[in-house]
């Protein structure tokens, strides 16, 4: 370490130099370097994947509830005290329900398959599952609140110039 003012050399612990007299500052601390910013971002991107498995876990799950619950709507098995159109059968013919509840059933299965392949494409940090992740937080930033926040903050990791070289990197 040198004295800021005359250029002489100070030890370790020197409060004042002893050739000029000046105050010596607290040293710098120092900058992190790739490496931690790389293990630092590789954690993150690590968090979001078991976010979008969990996210592809839980679409399932609300789908299959969903659906089976107008399944039984449409169906009219809940009883006589239903009031409706369907409230003593089926669709009537010539209805869309069956060929809506099915399209539900597709789009229910596709919105899961692009979680999981965002979720395993981080994870493994492959090139591909950044661009699928950022494709499934667009779509996803409809379904409030949770898909809202995952979109976001998918969106705020990988999105950027710094975040695309640091994923590069990994």
């Amino acid at each position: 370490m040198y004295c800021s003012g005359c250029g002489q050399v100070l030890t370790p612990g020197q409060t004042t130099c002893p050739q000029c007299g000046r105050a010596v500052g607290a040293p710098v601390p120092v900058v992190p370097g790739l490496a931690y910013q790389l293990e630092s971002y590789s954690g993150k991107v690590k968090a979001l994947s078991i976010v979008w498995f969990v996210y592809a876990a839980l679409s399932v799950a609300w789908g299959l509830a969903g659906l089976a619950f107008a399944g039984m709507v449409f169906s009219g098995q809940f009883g006589p005290w239903m009031n409706g159109p369907w409230a003593h059968g089926p669709f009537p013919p010539g209805m869309l329900g069956p060929a809506f509840i099915r399209f539900a059933w597709i789009a229910v299965l596709v919105r899961a398959g692009l979680a999981l392949a965002a979720g395993w494409g981080l994870y493994e940090h492959a090139q591909w599952g950044r661009i699928v992740a950022i494709v499934a937080a667009i779509l996803s930033l409809l379904k409030f609140p949770l898909g809202t926040a995952l979109g976001i903050w998918t969106l705020v990791v990988l999105l950027g110039y710094r975040n695309t070289t640091l994923y590069e990197q990994l």
